[in-house]
């Protein structure tokens, strides 16, 4: 066994110092398993990092309540006492000044990009005096808060990067209506920082919405409230309603996109995946070419075929692993923390979010690397190892 195994090591060895002499090919083999490791990391990221900004606002302990059948905020409707139902409901932390809720509503308006100029939708948030503290992580990080009862806006950080003319002390007209732009707030990186939010008061006339509302936003004594909060509702029978984890509510939100997202990169990826194999493939029979008398030699000194097949393979893992590390640094350096915008399909509104490179992702690149290697190294491994003695000592 030992001697099997001294004898895998040193074909191996001997196969890796030869690398130098055939670097053209090695070369080639290598960039082109970087490319589908680059491509893979750098499209996936966009899934990850727009999952994430959905998923970093969503509290355990925050509930969300839309009209039983609706799939987002802009097919619900509430009417003022049923939020007031809602706000009665056991679960919903509560100070001296009431319930932590915030009964909101969500449209959607036209602004300009700033990179090219053309409209995109952004959503305007019309939200009660609590809104900011249901939520939790909204910081004010220019300008001020807006006022109630006053045509005021604070917008997302995320949406104050990608959109012309929400710069503070400006204004914005939507319809007949203008909206003084009086301060920009962060929201932990999450989907809110791709919003504008005013008072809800102000923006029921602004809409002709009278005296109704799309959801309510609960902020909820703990995380096990939950179940006690929605079989509340549910019991109730003025209420015809539907209770979501904040949590469970943007992950269906993002559902949509970031599995089209993960679809399309991987098909991508495989693609170029297959012109990396037939790469991998071309360098090792290559290789096994200008080393027939080697190997011929090798198996006459009593080197058995077990160990030259494992040789060539590791040689060609080797070569896999260093173009897919390297694949995978630069999608690292080039796409993590990338700031960009998309379109939620669910909402049909731009959302500001991060490209987010994860450890996750970079071991899947790695392994895919790995993969490409050991299959471009296989066959080549077999042809070396079937290779007759006599024919390859023959060869000069």
């Amino acid at each position: 066994m030992f001697n099997w195994f001294s004898q895998v090591v040193a074909v191996t060895l001997f196969n890796l110092r030869t690398v130098p002499e055939r670097k053209g090919a090695a070369f080639a083999a290598g960039v082109g398993i970087a490319g589908v490791v680059a491509v893979l990391v750098g499209v996936l990221s966009i899934a990850e990092g727009f999952r994430a900004a959905m998923r970093v606002t969503g509290a355990e302990d925050i509930a969300i309540v839309l009209r039983s059948g609706a799939d987002t905020e802009m097919t619900s409707g509430l009417s003022r006492e049923e939020t007031r139902l809602i706000a009665d409901a056991p679960g919903i932390a509560r100070t001296a000044d009431g319930p932590f809720i915030s009964s909101e509503l969500f449209v959607i308006i036209n602004l300009p990009k700033r990179s090219t100029g053309t409209d995109a939708n952004v959503p305007l948030r019309g939200v009660e005096k609590s809104g900011v503290s249901v939520r939790g992580d909204i910081r004010i990080v220019e300008g001020r808060l807006f006022q109630s009862g006053r045509s005021e806006v604070i917008v997302g950080a995320g949406a104050a990067r990608a959109f012309a003319g929400l710069d503070v002390g400006k204004k914005i007209r939507v319809g007949q209506h203008e909206w003084e732009v009086v301060g920009v707030f962060s929201g932990g990186g999450g989907s809110a920082e791709s919003e504008i939010w005013t008072d809800a008061g102000v923006l029921q006339p602004a809409y002709h919405r009278g005296d109704s509302f799309q959801s309510v936003y609960a902020k909820l004594t703990s995380p096990q409230a939950f179940q006690q909060f929605t079989n509340s509702l549910m019991t109730n029978p003025q209420l015809k309603v539907k209770a979501l984890r904040q949590s469970e509510f943007l992950a269906e939100q993002s559902s949509m996109l970031t599995g089209f997202i993960e679809k399309l990169g991987v098909m991508i990826a495989a693609l170029m995946a297959l012109g990396a194999l037939f790469g991998a493939l071309n360098t090792m029979y290559s290789a096994i070419s200008a080393r027939n008398r080697e190997i011929a030699t090798l198996r006459a000194l009593g080197f058995g075929a077990s160990p030259i097949v494992l040789s060539v393979m590791f040689e060609s893992l080797a070569l896999a692993l260093v173009g897919g590390g390297i694949g995978a640094a630069a999608a690292y350096f080039a796409f993590d923390g990338f700031k960009a915008a998309t379109i939620n399909w669910q909402t049909f509104s731009q959302i500001a979010f991060a490209f987010s490179v994860t450890p996750k992702l970079l071991i899947m690149a790695i392994i895919w690397a790995a993969a490409i290697g050991l299959i471009g190294g296989l066959f080549p491994a077999i042809r070396a190892a079937r290779l007759p003695i006599a024919s390859g000592l023959r060869e000069t």
